[in-house]
């Protein structure tokens, strides 16, 4: 660490660093030991702290791997308080909204524009980024059918009329502001909306969410429509209702290995145990098919990793995050499979299951127990380059024994640290602030996503006291610079994606 740096410097990177954990994980739902209205307390806590005292951090967090509902509160944060900041914050903070904006879902965005009009925004600078966003929908009569309420808000906030619109956003103004008065348009999806209020034909050729009101109105039989509508379908769609179909007993007509990481690890879990047993080979082949997507160039070059997993009984997660947690360790560890070098990984579980696609949330969690085995020397006495810990924390069976081995290991037994050690949560501590820590020697970061895991192992090395603020700024920096700089490489739409 830089001795010249002052302890306003020390503070402030602390800050950001409990910030991007807090912003990753929390969500302001529901946890296994807290409720929403604590979560959305100590959330809105840190948002406020965060935009008041280190405005430019707070603007760069959106080019950090944080989670959808914390961008959008960040943008509706910079977007409220714009006089708060300078010229050069403020065009700063619009490329950075304008980038973020593109990489949200769009019924996300939607979202935050209605929140922007209930909160009374409307300076030229935030017509400006809805005009502009709304221009560079692939297909806003798309959007005018799919998300009407949302893209009605947005152009009456943006002074749009039908009139001074041309062609294709004429019809979609006259669409949204004028229903019925039209004849026909020109535009399929628009003409298939007018259509369905009194053809069933017609049902099938809108967007899944729409046609299931209309096919209902109708009295359409569900198995019927379902086999209608599947064309275009977006792959959860499919996979949702056709499990549906199928009770459970058959294998839904979708190709798994396309699914992300953590959410293919969310549908495996929800699966009855026999299902995963009779479909092991297929189950195991997409996830690892997901896992190498997501390690990309990082594959196979950890070297040896052990990994201590928690599937304990806090990973069931909460009504509102089934299983979160325990989908996120399960992904981990087919992430940390083909991170490591070949026939050098380990998995370690806190239940002491052997078999990672039968897990299930179950009993205490004794950290401390499984680190004392993962950092156990192997053959020849080698011990592990990188030992992951992927848990909420609360290590229980004893109490705060993970931290003292980890403590004493550092401080005895690996001072030259042959083995790097990194913790990542996946679950906020509202009262804390942040995720809950095992040892302070040990770098923690939040999780919520495993697909993220590689970006936050480089994050967590700041949380470890041996960078200063100005590796921390210069990080930041560095993550802004690619990330206005990707172009067209946003998350593309999974909603609005027909496979």
């Amino acid at each position: 660490m830089n001795t010249s740096e002052s302890l306003a410097d020390l503070v402030a990177a602390e800050d950001v660093l409990l910030f991007a954990n807090a912003a990753i994980t929390a969500t302001g739902q529901r946890e296994f030991r807290s409720g929403a209205a604590s979560q959305q307390l100590s959330l809105d806590f840190l948002h406020t702290y965060v935009r008041v005292n280190y405005r430019r951090v707070y603007a760069a967090s959106l080019a950090l791997d944080i989670n959808d509902h914390n961008a959008a509160r960040i943008v509706l944060g910079l977007l409220e308080t714009v006089g708060e900041a300078d010229a050069e914050e403020r065009r700063a903070e619009g490329r950075l909204i304008a980038a973020r904006l593109a990489r949200l879902p769009p019924q996300r965005v939607y979202r935050l524009f209605g929140e922007v009009r209930r909160a009374g925004v409307n300076n030229r600078r935030t017509r400006a980024i809805v005009r502009d966003w709304l221009a560079a929908r692939p297909d806003l009569g798309h959007d005018a059918v799919k998300y009407r309420s949302g893209v009605r808000t947005a152009a009456r906030h943006i002074h749009l009329r039908p009139a001074e619109g041309a062609g294709a956003v004429a019809e979609v103004g006259a669409f949204l502001f004028r229903p019925g008065k039209l004849p026909r348009y020109e535009h399929p999806l628009l003409d298939a909306w007018r259509r369905a209020h009194y053809e069933q034909g017609a049902v099938a050729e809108l967007p899944f969410s729409v046609a299931e009101g209309f096919a209902a109105r109708h009295g359409m039989r569900r198995e019927a429509f379902l086999k209608r509508a599947a064309p275009r379908m977006t792959r959860l769609e499919r996979l949702r209702t056709l499990e549906q179909r199928a009770g459970g007993a058959q294998r839904p007509d979708v190709d798994l290995t396309v699914m992300p990481l953590t959410r293919l690890a969310l549908y495996v879990l929800a699966l009855p145990f026999e299902q995963r047993t009779t479909r092991r080979a297929e189950l195991t082949g997409a996830l690892r098919t997901a896992a190498r997507r997501a390690a990309g160039g990082h594959a196979a070059s950890w070297g040896r990793v052990h990994a201590v997993l928690d599937d304990s009984f806090s990973s069931s997660g909460s009504g509102q995050k089934r299983r979160r947690p325990l989908a996120v360790a399960l992904a981990c560890h087919f992430l940390l499979e083909a991170l490591a070098a070949p026939g050098a990984y380990r998995a370690l579980w806190t239940s002491g299951r052997n078999d990672a696609l039968l897990v299930r949330p179950w009993g205490p969690t004794p950290l401390g127990t499984r680190v004392l085995d993962a950092l156990e020397p192997g053959p020849g006495g080698a011990v592990p380059d990188r030992l992951m810990i992927v848990s909420d924390g609360w290590d229980n069976a004893p109490a705060g024994l993970a931290g003292e081995v980890l403590r004493v290991w550092r401080a005895r037994l690996d001072p030259g640290r042959r083995t790097a050690v990194v913790h990542v949560n996946p679950v906020y501590d509202a009262d804390g602030f942040d995720v809950r820590r095992l040892a302070a020697a040990v770098p923690t970061a939040g999780i919520r996503d495993a697909e993220d895991l590689p970006a936050l192992v480089e994050i967590a090395r700041f949380a470890e006291g041996r960078t200063g603020a100005a590796e921390l700024y210069a990080y930041l920096d560095r993550r802004v610079a690619v990330f206005l700089g990707e172009g067209e490489g946003h998350r593309q739409d999974e909603e609005a994606e027909v496979a």
